[in-house]
Order: C-alpha cells, then structure tokens, then sequence
C-alpha cells in the first residue's frame, strides 16, 4: 500500500507541524479515562481491507498491485470530488466507479464477474489482529463505541456481520445519511447528534492522515491509528496521539 493511497485534500497555505508517535509516558492515564465517553472509529482501523487488494493479484497476476494502488487513490478522490461538488453518489458506487476507471486506465479488460468478485470482497473483510481484545478493553472501560465512516450501512453491517461484532458498537452511523462524505464537517457531526455529547467527549479513531486531520479540524479529540506509517498530512493540525495499532490506543486510554 503506497502514499497515493490517501491523497490530502489541499494543503496549500498550511504550516507544517510534526507528529510525535505515541508514548504512554506522555500521557496522563487520569486525564485520559476522564475526558472520553465515547469513541467513534473510521471502518479501517476495525476492518482490514488487504484481502481486496490480494484478490486483485489473484484475479489479474502481474497488475493487480498496480490496479489496486490505482483504485484506491481514484475511491477516495472521487468521494471527495463529489462532496465538493455536490453531485453525491454513495460509497458503493464511488468504489465501483473508482474500479472501473482503473481497469481502462491501466489497459485491463475488466469482467463482469471479475468486477463483482472485488467488489464483493468489500462486505466481508476480516477484523486486524489487535481489534478484539482491544474492543473488549473499551467496552468494560464502559466507553460507548461506534462507526462513523464513509462506507454504506450495507457495507458496515455486512463487515460487522461477517466478524462477529454484532452488539459491540452502540451505532453504526455511515455519512450516507447526510449525503456527503468526510471531511465535510456535516459527516464529523452525525457522531455528536446521535451520541448527545460535546466534541470534546468523543475520541475519533481515525486510519487515514487525512481522516485524522478533518476530524481534529472539526474539533474531535483525535487518535491516529497509523497502520502504514505513514508521514503526517501537511493540513496544519496534528492528532492527539498516534500509534501503529489499538492496543496504543488502549495504552493512551490508561486502560
């Protein structure tokens, strides 16, 4: 997975801050388990999306690595693209547009069932390794968990469904419901209307940089969790704190 993979919105104009990794000795455990009720978390710190892209290899050997770079920089941009113009369609169909594009792009002859099989893998995507027990320490820290992602409620049931995560997350919210996509503040803010709290109250755990960065713009209280290690995003705003994984978010919540 490359740095095109989550292209910044605009960084024009912005200085420049540095984000420290995540230590738990900078972190006081009592201001930590104070300041939080809630914790709202993008899709992909939860879910694991590289089975899509080792089935593109699978599907097209030799291109696949190269068509999924592609895809994933054209499903992001295009959600952005759309929320900037106003001319909305939904995850799914941003996803299959993004694909599609690709496959011209790259001279790739792009089957109906072949289409369908990547997009599918989408609906059952595993659980990274670290989730569970992590989840299981927040819950009986008695924190109020949720989704708050661009992914359809189709496609956030059917993950949750597919790994054994019914009952866990309090709401599992998809900013298709406002029709737009992060980071319009109008997606940030579904957590604060359903949840009744102040933004201050709520952590958001974010996969991106830039999901990072427009929630802590927001005004969400923010962990980064930093699966790629990738470099921060120039948007002159830096996360709380960041890790590799959700046991540091566990360690940041003095759990």
């Amino acid at each position: 997975m490359d740095r095109r993979e989550f292209v910044a919105l605009t960084a024009a104009g912005l200085a420049s801050h540095i984000l420290k990794p995540f230590s738990s000795e900078n972190i006081s455990p009592a201001f930590a388990k104070s300041k939080f009720k809630a914790i709202a978390f993008d899709a992909f710190p939860i879910f694991d999306p590289r089975p899509v892209f080792r089935l593109a290899e699978e599907l097209f050997p030799g291109q696949g690595a190269a068509l999924s770079d592609e895809w994933r920089t054209r499903q992001f941009e295009y959600t952005w693209i759309r929320a900037a113009a106003h001319q909305y369609k939904d995850f799914w169909h941003v996803t299959q547009d993004g694909l599609i594009y690709s496959a011209n792009k790259l001279h790739i002859e792009l089957p109906d069932d072949r289409r369908d099989a990547l997009m599918n893998a989408y609906l059952k995507l595993p659980v990274w390794p670290d989730v569970l027990p992590a989840l299981s320490a927040l819950k009986k820290a008695g924190l109020r968990l949720l989704f708050l992602s661009n992914l359809t409620q189709r496609m956030l049931n059917a993950n949750i469904k597919n790994t054994n995560l019914d009952g866990v997350f309090e709401h599992v919210l998809s900013t298709d419901e406002v029709k737009t996509y992060k980071p319009d503040p109008r997606g940030y803010q579904l957590g604060m209307d359903v949840l009744r709290l102040q933004p201050e109250e709520i952590l958001f755990v974010a996969f991106a940089g830039w999901d990072a960065a427009g929630a802590k713009l927001f005004g969400y209280p923010t962990f980064w969790v930093n699966r790629l290690k990738l470099p921060p995003e120039e948007l002159g705003v830096t996360p709380d704190a960041a890790g590799d994984g959700l046991n540091q978010l566990v360690q940041f919540l003095g759990l």
